[in-house]
């Protein structure tokens, strides 16, 4: 079967469905299509106890601003999920499900898109697939014996269904702190095998530390104000929303009794090593805060304020192995929390940088009618998260009219 539509949005996630809002204001015909449900990489890639970490007050989508009775609060999932679908019920948003687009190609000036159905050709095509595409798995992932469980961190439930034995988890951003921490109170030995990392207090002078990033502007960098095209791979900080949201970073867990190690490089048979790299780590994620509070410090001043003070704690030095032996230390489990890669193999357009990400400004690409949204820095630091994403899916929205008129 073969049909044809005006406008593609492939993905809906906060990206496609945001984009999908502004061009329903605009009257412009499109079609969401979605490989699963609504937000269905949150239904489907998160763990069973997962909230948001972003305060309630910065999930800003267009239309779905939050205004319900707990704004300092952080949403569960199950709530979060229901605030999508409801946001997408709201403007009709035309989704539809269970249609993964399999490739995106040319089609004599148009494109094509191969789904399960089909073909679909479009006049204009936006990928809106988000931020989390493909896991990634480190350098040696290969080397780990065949009878270790090993998960991805979207692929972990809860610690009842692990295998028995201690975890080590590969990885330690947002995601592999919070593991980390629900499967020690569990009862589990838990290993964290450590990477660069930013973190953040979760207070400051009695506002959240999101609320400081958004007031002085920390969320509005744009690309350029980045060290390095690498840096547009780097975690969200460590933090929780957990317990009305608080600290939870490297510092905490050593606390609790999780194991810090370095970054994981590799095993040979039973032995897992590791990089004796654990001190630099840390120091990087409190260079980094370092580096926010400044810029913090710098909006204040400018804008004749009071700056928050905070006292840096001590370097944390504690000795780590830079070994473990799996059958010694009872590991049952490896859990890689190592983030994310682009994964865009099946756009068929030479549109991607060496790191895989598109090449694009303000969503626009060099090929006319293919826009992205929802990536990682493309407009600015906040662009492909809750609180930033319809900024940018206006402008998409502004241009496809435009090119229209």
């Amino acid at each position: 079967m073969e049909r044809s539509v005006n406008v593609a949005i492939i993905g809906g996630g906060q990206a496609g469905l945001a984009s999908s809002w502004f061009l329903t204001q605009a009257n412009v015909d499109h079609v969401v299509l979605e490989s699963g449900r609504v937000a269905e990489t949150w239904r489907s890639r998160r763990w069973d106890s997962f909230c948001v970490v972003t305060p309630n007050r910065f999930v800003q989508l267009p239309g779905a601003e939050y205004h319900a009775s707990d704004p300092d609060g952080f949403m569960p999932l199950a709530q979060l999920i229901d605030h999508f679908q409801s946001w997408a019920d709201s403007f009709g948003a035309p989704v539809q499900g269970n249609t993964t687009v399999k490739t995106l190609e040319a089609d004599h000036g148009g494109f094509l898109l191969t789904v399960p159905s089909g073909t679909i050709k479009a006049r204009t095509v936006v990928v809106a697939t988000g931020a989390y595409q493909r896991p990634h798995r480190p350098a040696g992932a290969e080397l780990l014996p065949h009878d270790v469980e090993q998960l991805f961190a979207e692929e972990y439930s809860n610690p009842a269904t692990l295998p028995p034995g201690a975890v080590l988890i590969v990885g330690s951003g947002q995601t592999g702190c919070q593991l980390a921490e629900e499967i020690h109170r569990s009862g589990r030995k838990v290993f964290l095998a450590c990477g660069r990392c930013v973190w953040i207090p979760r207070r400051l002078e009695g506002h959240d530390l999101v609320w400081w990033m958004v007031e002085s502007g920390y969320m509005d960098r744009t690309p350029d104000k980045l060290p390095s095209p690498q840096a547009r791979l780097l975690g969200n900080p460590q933090a929780t929303g957990h317990d009305g949201g608080r600290d939870l970073h490297f510092r905490v867990l050593h606390e609790m009794g999780v194991e810090l190690l370095g970054r994981y490089v590799g095993a040979d048979g039973s032995k897992l090593r590791f990089a004796d790299d654990l001190a630099a780590s840390v120091d990087f994620g409190d260079a980094r805060l370092a580096d926010l509070l400044k810029f913090v410090e710098a909006s204040c001043t400018a804008k004749g304020t009071t700056a928050p003070t905070f006292e840096m704690p001590a370097p944390l030095r504690i000795k780590t192995r830079t070994e473990l032996d799996i059958a010694k230390d009872g590991i049952g489990t490896v859990i890689w929390t190592s983030g994310y890669r682009p994964d865009y193999g099946w756009v068929k357009f030479p549109v991607f940088d060496g790191m895989g990400f598109p090449v694009q400004v303000d969503g626009c690409t060099t090929v006319p009618g293919l826009y992205f949204m929802g990536v990682p820095w493309m407009r600015k630091n906040k662009s492909s998260i809750l609180y930033g994403v319809g900024e940018d899916a206006e402008v998409v929205a502004r241009h496809i009219v435009e090119s229209r008129s």
